[in-house]
């Protein structure tokens, strides 16, 4: 095997503005790409530097806007980016000691469970 890197991740929403805003806003993420072809928005979005994207994505068969849960984002500041996502009025659980390390959650729009975890 030659697998080197996840390169996508679909993350399934039933609002791309939305989940763009809180993505990119309130996350912080950059918008690698918004294109749309027809009736087909392809929302692509990613952490400054990183390899891995995330594709916000409605209308997938299977996949419910809401049913990704664990989705693990590293930050270098779990206390500064918990109290910054409390003040934009995100629900934030923790930070909480965990034997594995410090980490906190959260969910976007949708419901999509997402952990901050102390790099």
């Amino acid at each position: 095997m030659n697998i080197t890197h996840v390169r996508l991740l679909t993350v399934p929403v039933s609002d791309q503005d939305a989940a763009k805003t809180f993505y990119a806003d309130t996350l912080g993420f950059e918008v690698v790409c918004d294109e749309s072809n027809g009736p087909i928005r392809w929302l692509q979005l990613a952490p400054k530097g990183a390899r891995t994207n995330v594709v916000l994505a409605n209308h997938i068969p299977g996949m419910a806007p809401g049913s990704v849960h664990g989705l693990i984002l590293e930050t270098s500041d779990l206390d500064g980016d918990c109290e910054r996502l409390r003040r934009a009025g995100v629900g934030v659980d923790g930070p909480q000691d965990l034997p594995w390390g410090r980490q906190a959650t959260l969910s976007d729009p949708d419901g999509n469970g997402i952990v901050l975890a102390e790099g």
